[in-house]
């Protein structure tokens, strides 16, 4: 097996080869070059879409060329692989932004630097806008779509899932498209090889075959499984929502204690496939004279230093030891400003008070939380909902919220 793939093995991100030894092969010859593929059908990218391109990494670190493809022309469609409903049809000017942002953050995983670090592959960020906005349907159609079989194409699962449910003809072309990337990627430069998450396996095997069609070399794919956490629960999610790995969506506090804060189980699985960590120095962690507390920690702290920078990291990890144990500052805790003037002589409502700090989304969660016992401000708890928080109660000026278990939030008076 060639050595960079045998590393994706070994680190738990491999689900499925198309030729499995044509593909070790081929790498053992040469530098390959690779694509994976992301839509920009948000703002920002979050947890769950990061899998395939920390793969990315460790490929380009063994010297293959990485190619990271933005969906500017694909995201206006959207793709229905893995969905249960149509996209949201967003406009030019968002996917246009949305391109940018994505950029910025897959260089935290990728360097796309125009001379990377020695023996490292070079990685370039294409967008197939560039060949898709303003291609002519009728000879698409004449010169690509001729090779597609409508039958074949009802047998790939994520298909046949929207079908049940509705899939418009809009989305059906979305597999046309996302072949003729790959085509296009291998005949601009020499693209062989399409990774992604375990849904791309039908777009994937369609692109090989399309370039075989038309006369391309053999080429391959590669795909990653899907990561769920050991509770069931989707990789990515939070009691906030989804993981964003952008500060002004999701902070880099709340992001530290989202991986501070996985299951027992999920933490080394999660230090193969989110960190840069060596598998020798990982295995120290799952040895039984190691805290598995000291292996959240570390978990923690290597993929917040990856999004988000040392800095940020540094701030969240003296903020989590303040609050779990010592010698640490919280200059790193989501925090607002509230003024006097918003504290009635009667002080503010506890519930409004969770509900402005964010904690909870409405009075009517903060409520439950209050009255199952999960509020406390400055290390006391409350389980009246009427009570109200006056500035006499402030501790240095300041009020630390906790939700739950895990969850805190200050408030500076000014």
């Amino acid at each position: 097996m060639n050595k960079a793939l045998q590393v994706l093995i070994d680190r738990g991100f491999v689900k499925d080869f198309t030729d499995e030894q044509g593909l070790s092969d081929l790498m053992d010859k040469e530098k390959v070059t690779f694509y994976c593929g992301v839509d920009p059908t948000g703002p920002s990218l979050h947890v769950g879409h990061i899998v395939p391109f920390f793969a990315m990494h460790h490929l380009q670190k063994a010297g293959h060329n990485p190619i990271a493809l933005v969906g500017g022309g694909t995201g206006l469609i959207g793709d229905p692989s893995g969905k249960t409903e149509m996209r949201k049809i967003l406009s030019v000017e968002q996917i246009e932004s949305n391109v940018e942002n994505i950029k910025k953050q897959l260089s935290k995983v990728v360097d796309f630097s125009e001379h990377p670090a020695d023996g490292m592959g070079r990685a370039m960020m294409m967008n197939n806008a560039d060949w898709l906005v303003d291609l002519n349907y009728i000879s698409f159609l004449r010169d690509v779509g001729k090779y597609f079989s409508v039958n074949r194409m009802l047998t790939f699962e994520g298909v046949k899932q929207r079908l049940e449910r509705g899939l418009s003809f809009i989305e059906f072309n979305y597999q046309l498209l996302q072949s003729y990337d790959f085509y296009m990627l291998n005949k601009k430069v020499g693209c062989r090889l399409q990774i992604g998450g375990a849904d791309q396996w039908g777009n994937i095997v369609a692109g090989i075959d399309l370039i075989g069609r038309m006369g391309g070399p053999e080429c391959y794919g590669l795909t990653f499984n899907l990561i769920m956490r050991s509770d069931g629960k989707k990789m990515g999610k939070s009691e906030k929502g989804a993981v964003f790995l952008s500060p002004d969506l999701y902070s880099p506090y709340d992001f530290f204690q989202y991986w501070r804060n996985v299951n027992d189980a999920d933490v080394i699985r999660f230090m193969k496939l989110f960190t840069f960590m060596e598998l020798d120095e990982i295995a120290e962690y799952d040895s039984e004279s190691r805290n598995i507390n000291e292996a959240k920690e570390r978990l923690a702290y290597e993929v917040t230093r990856i999004i988000h920078g040392q800095e940020e990291a540094d701030k969240a990890l003296n903020a989590a030891k303040s609050l779990f144990s010592t010698g640490g500052d919280m200059q790193g805790m989501p925090q607002m400003e509230i003024a006097e003037n918003e504290f009635l002589p009667e002080g503010m409502g506890i519930l409004n008070l969770y509900t402005k700090s964010g904690l909870t989304a409405s009075n009517g969660e903060a409520r439950r939380l209050v009255t199952q016992g999960g509020a406390e401000i400055n290390g006391i708890k409350y389980t009246d909902p009427k009570t109200m928080i006056t500035l006499d109660l402030a501790k240095d000026g300041s009020f630390l919220l906790k939700a739950g278990k895990k969850r805190f939030f200050k408030i500076v008076i000014i």
